[in-house]
């Protein structure tokens, strides 16, 4: 497995057909890296890029047909398609100084009309620019994506020399270009609202000699960052009718097509002999280190040991039944108020049907028991122990009057509570929700992930608590009541049922993860997130998996023999 990434660090790949070699490599590289996000925008459904991402659950795919039809050489048709979808989704997300998407489309009206006075001016400004072989670009931070699309355009094109500098680098040295080859050089301005005195002031120094172009782009930063694409696909056009080049149909020589469609070979991996990339991926998962570190410097032989180790416990055991997590491990997270799927649901009921105890630990309230009644047959029901609220309240599934969902907060959260609300940043990025033994904040905003368990550790500290424990989940943090614990529900199963063993299943397993405590059991799998110690909560999923797949496969190897259950290594039934 190859090193793996900053855990809060989320990786979109963007590619419009989904075939080409390159999109291909760097997709299987971070899919097995297992970043925290990987999302994949792609315009063609069907294409081996979408089957790659659909073939690993966690990834975010989202599939958009550019509508101005098929590229040319220079992909101008979906890279202008994804970027007006990326704006979007931007201003739908965060407030660009009150811009809106409609606001946006207006000002970049007069932009896409190749008869309007804009476009008009646009290309009376840029015509004497040709003349000369060296165009220098100059811009600010909102078209600076303008800029970096036509030097992309004029080299692919062969169009001409393009430099680009924003407007404090062009002063601090790269003017120095015009004192030597002025006579061979060109300017092109991008001007907007944010930047246009600056800019001014700049192109006023500017020998009058060298033929200057302004291109201006009013409005907020997100118009003027599209008007800017748009601007440099019409500039490609005008110097290629100037110099006698067609840029969506330049020619491509023989050796570029060779280049392009040129196969990458293997990439080094750094496998160890004896060393399957499953349990590659396992010690990486462990350790946060990829294998070739931990072999340089011997630890590897500290962590392989501990594996065997692991899967020996887990081969040798017997299991009485399972417990597990439910958000992120038997619903996927983005889901998480959808119904489990049905191969999960079959699952759980072949394993119930087969004698095993199935308890389920969640963070949440009657919701769960509403949707696992929904799909499992009500005859097993009595067989299903749910812990509600992370193990405050613990019932049989068919008990409907289960969980107490009073608002109101146990004597020991209620200063806790009270102070929570009165915090000036979660009031406003945080909903509260209270329950009898468990306070759940939930942002109602984009926040970093760690953020609002900061905030809430800190009130806690604060406040001076001494017993309410914080926890983080996939989706929200949960403040819970002293003595509150998904360990419960396991310590119910073992007075109902027997001592076991017991199989737990989790996704949070690294504190702070609400799974930390369940997942310290001698016999615990992640399906996510690992805790550091050697001797259980290993993830012993292939490479590039994570989530309810990895569930789905823990489940499958679970093989019923004398109303006990084994963990198949072997494979799924």
């Amino acid at each position: 497995m190859a090193e793996p990434l900053e855990p809060a660090i989320a990786t979109w790949l963007l590619s419009a057909g989904g075939g080409n070699v390159d999109i291909l490599a760097a997709f299987k590289s971070l899919v097995a890296r297992e970043p925290r996000q990987l999302g994949v925008l792609c315009g063609r459904a069907g294409s081996p890029l979408t089957e790659l991402a659909q073939a690993h659950a966690y990834v975010d795919l989202l599939l958009f047909d550019p509508p101005a039809g098929k590229d040319g050489f220079l992909a101008t048709n979906s890279l202008v398609a994804f970027i007006a979808l990326l704006t979007r989704a931007y201003l739908a997300e965060f407030d660009q100084h009150g811009a809106t998407w409609a606001a946006t489309a207006e000002e970049l009206r007069p932009f896409l009309d190749e008869k309007s006075e804009t476009v008009a001016r646009w290309q009376e400004a840029t015509a004497p620019l040709w003349s000369r072989p060296t165009t220098l670009v100059l811009h600010g931070a909102s078209s600076r994506i303008g800029a970096i699309d036509l030097e992309s355009k004029f080299t692919e094109a062969a169009l001409g020399n393009l430099q680009l500098a924003d407007y404090r680098n062009f002063a601090h040295g790269r003017h120095h270009w015009l004192a030597k080859r002025g006579s061979e050089t060109a300017i092109l301005a991008f001007l907007t609202d944010e930047d246009r005195t600056l800019a001014e002031r700049t192109l006023a120094l500017v020998p009058s000699d060298i033929p200057l172009a302004r291109i201006d782009l009013p409005g907020p930063s997100p118009a003027a960052a599209l008007g800017s694409l748009v601007g440099a696909l019409r500039i490609t056009g005008w110097a290629g009718e100037a110099r006698g080049i067609d840029p969506g149909r330049p020619g491509v020589p023989l050796f570029g097509r060779k280049l392009y469609n040129l196969p990458l070979g293997r990439q080094g991996t750094g496998r160890v002999a004896n060393l399957s990339d499953t349990a590659a991926a396992a010690i990486t998962r462990k350790s946060g280190l990829s294998i070739s570190v931990l072999s340089g410097d011997h630890q590897l032989e500290y962590w392989q040991p501990a594996l065997k180790r692991f899967e020996a416990r887990l081969r040798k055991a017997q299991f009485a039944g399972v417990v597990l997590d439910y958000d992120g491990t038997l619903v996927d997270a983005r889901r998480r108020f959808f119904t489990p799927i049905p191969e999960i649901v079959a699952e759980l009921s072949r394993l119930s049907e087969a004698g095993a105890q199935i308890a389920i630990a969640t963070g949440r309230g009657g919701s769960v028991r509403r949707d696992l009644q929904a799909v499992l047959p009500e005859r097993l029901w009595p067989n299903f122990l749910v812990g509600y609220y992370n193990g405050a309240e613990i019932a049989a599934l068919d008990v409907d009057d289960a969980p107490d969902a009073t608002s109101s907060v146990c004597e020991a959260l209620v200063p806790l509570a009270a102070a929570l609300r009165a915090q000036p940043e979660l009031a406003l990025s945080a909903d509260q929700t209270d329950r009898p033994y468990q306070i759940t904040l939930e942002a109602r905003r984009p926040l970093p992930e760690n953020r609002l368990w900061d905030l809430a550790k800190q009130v806690i500290i604060m406040t001076g608590d001494q017993g309410a424990r914080v926890t983080r989940s996939s989706h929200s943090v949960d403040i819970v009541a002293p003595g509150v614990s998904k360990r419960s529900v396991l310590d119910r199963l073992r007075a109902v049922s027997g001592p076991g063993p017991y199989l737990t299943i989790g996704d949070r397993g690294r504190w702070p993860g609400n799974d930390y405590e369940l997942l310290h059991e001698a016999h615990a799998l992640s399906v996510d997130e690992v805790s550091l110690n050697p001797e259980t909560c290993w993830n012993l999923a292939p490479p590039g998996q994570r989530g309810i797949e990895v569930t789905l496969d823990y489940l499958r190897r679970l093989t019923p023999i004398d109303g006990r259950l084994r963990f198949d290594f072997k494979g799924p039934r």
